[in-house]
């Protein structure tokens, strides 16, 4: 009897192990853009994890904006801590389903590779510079990072993923998220278990963590928590009252991370038990049944969705619209429009590699597109200085350009 390899081996313990309505590795549509490279270590879906992992764009997403922009503090969230926390919510989600974590933690790892430097204002402002190009929408963008501009291999461009993984990056949805997927991606009603619970792991994580933030960052207090009225906030603070015998005289740091992870908590018990629910009204059994249900599976129950949306209401009126935070949101538009236009009227200026990229391109909506791919693949600090040494008189252009 011939020895399995250890992908083998791991193929065989998903099959007994995880649920059966669950995206199985051995059973993976496979990497439909350049065929399939079968390791003897690793599942299809763990190796698409491990080239998202390596891959430069995940890398830069460490200088990129969640909501304050890096250059206001060490401890704020960025776009890299983001989806890591991400990913947890969403691995979480999977041990408890007995879904599968590695295709969760890919899609998880790739879902905001296409996001612009300075957060959702750069990327409205990109989206606006290309509004009668085909516009921008960070989703999509990680699909061509992944798809064609990760440059790592020698026979292809991209990473050659699975459809799964893929199929998870194209149709990610939330609040600000709202992509239209490639004609290849609607052979399905919906996407697996596996890409809805990424997709209610992102709010669930950036609502928790902004949260956070916000009240280090003295834009909010435990106060103004109690004043929302907001059900969920409140059996979140009653909870942590009782709890914590020291949470009312805490400092605001320990303060915020008490709140954050009771309603982290809180959050992940209502998804679990409801998406629990929603597998037996629908009777879920197989992956295909999982297809053809339109409705998401993994979800919360509508009263607490409810009140959590008014929770993220809250963030955006009270966070997001700060006069801080517009004006940091204000000179990240203000820097890519400025960047933008000038590289289309001066293409010269660009880095080799891409200025040949905009050479090569068609007409003047594919140049455009040539200049919104090196953009948004700027990380802010990147874009700062770049802003600074083309438009600053003053400012030394020492350094040769490097290759974003």
């Amino acid at each position: 009897m011939p020895t399995l390899t250890t992908r083998e081996k791991l193929e065989r313990i998903e099959e007994q192990s995880l649920a059966l309505y669950a995206t199985k590795s051995a059973q993976s549509l496979g990497r439909t853009l350049h065929g399939d490279e079968h390791d003897d270590f690793r599942t299809c879906f763990q190796r698409d994890r491990d080239r998202i992992l390596y891959s430069k764009a995940f890398k830069d997403l460490q200088y990129k904006t969640q909501v304050f922009l890096i250059t206001e503090g060490d401890f704020y969230r960025t776009r890299l801590t983001h989806t890591l926390e991400v990913a947890q919510h969403a691995r979480t989600f999977a041990r408890v389903l007995g879904l599968n974590e590695d295709l969760c933690e890919a899609i998880a790892y790739a879902h905001d590779l296409g996001h612009t430097p300075f957060g959702h204002a750069g990327e409205e402002e990109l989206d606006e510079l290309m509004r009668n190009d085909g516009g921008f929408e960070h989703n999509i963008q990680s699909l061509r990072i992944v798809d064609s501009l990760e440059k790592r291999y020698r026979d292809y461009d991209g990473l050659n993923l699975c459809f799964e993984t893929r199929e998870g990056i194209a149709r990610h949805k939330t609040t600000h998220d709202h992509p239209v997927p490639p004609a290849e991606f609607n052979r399905y009603i919906n996407s697996t278990l596996e890409a809805q619970a990424v997709n209610i792991a992102d709010p669930l994580a950036y609502c928790a963590h902004d949260l956070e933030d916000a009240l280090n960052a003295g834009y909010l207090s435990t106060d103004d928590a109690r004043a929302m009225d907001n059900p969920l906030m409140n059996k979140v603070l009653k909870k942590c009252t009782g709890q914590f015998s020291n949470f009312l005289v805490s400092d605001t740091v320990l303060q915020s991370r008490l709140l954050v992870r009771t309603l982290i908590e809180e959050a992940n018990v209502m998804v679990i038990r409801e998406t629990q629910r929603n597998l037996e009204q629908y009777n879920i059994r197989t992956v295909e049944d999982v297809r053809r249900t339109a409705m998401d599976i993994v979800a919360a129950p509508a009263e607490d969705w409810g009140d959590f949306n008014r929770l993220k209401d809250y963030l955006y009126d009270n966070v997001y619209k700060k006069a801080q935070v517009c004006i940091m949101n204000e000179k990240g538009k203000l820097v890519i429009r400025r960047i933008f236009e000038h590289l289309e009227k001066a293409p010269e200026m660009l880095p080799s590699l891409w200025r040949t990229r905009y050479g090569q391109a068609g007409n003047r909506s594919d140049k455009k597109r040539v200049l919104t791919d090196y953009i948004s693949g700027m990380t802010d600090r990147y874009a700062m200085d770049l802003y600074q040494m083309m438009f600053a008189p003053y400012e030394k252009v020492m350094f040769e350009f490097r290759e974003r």
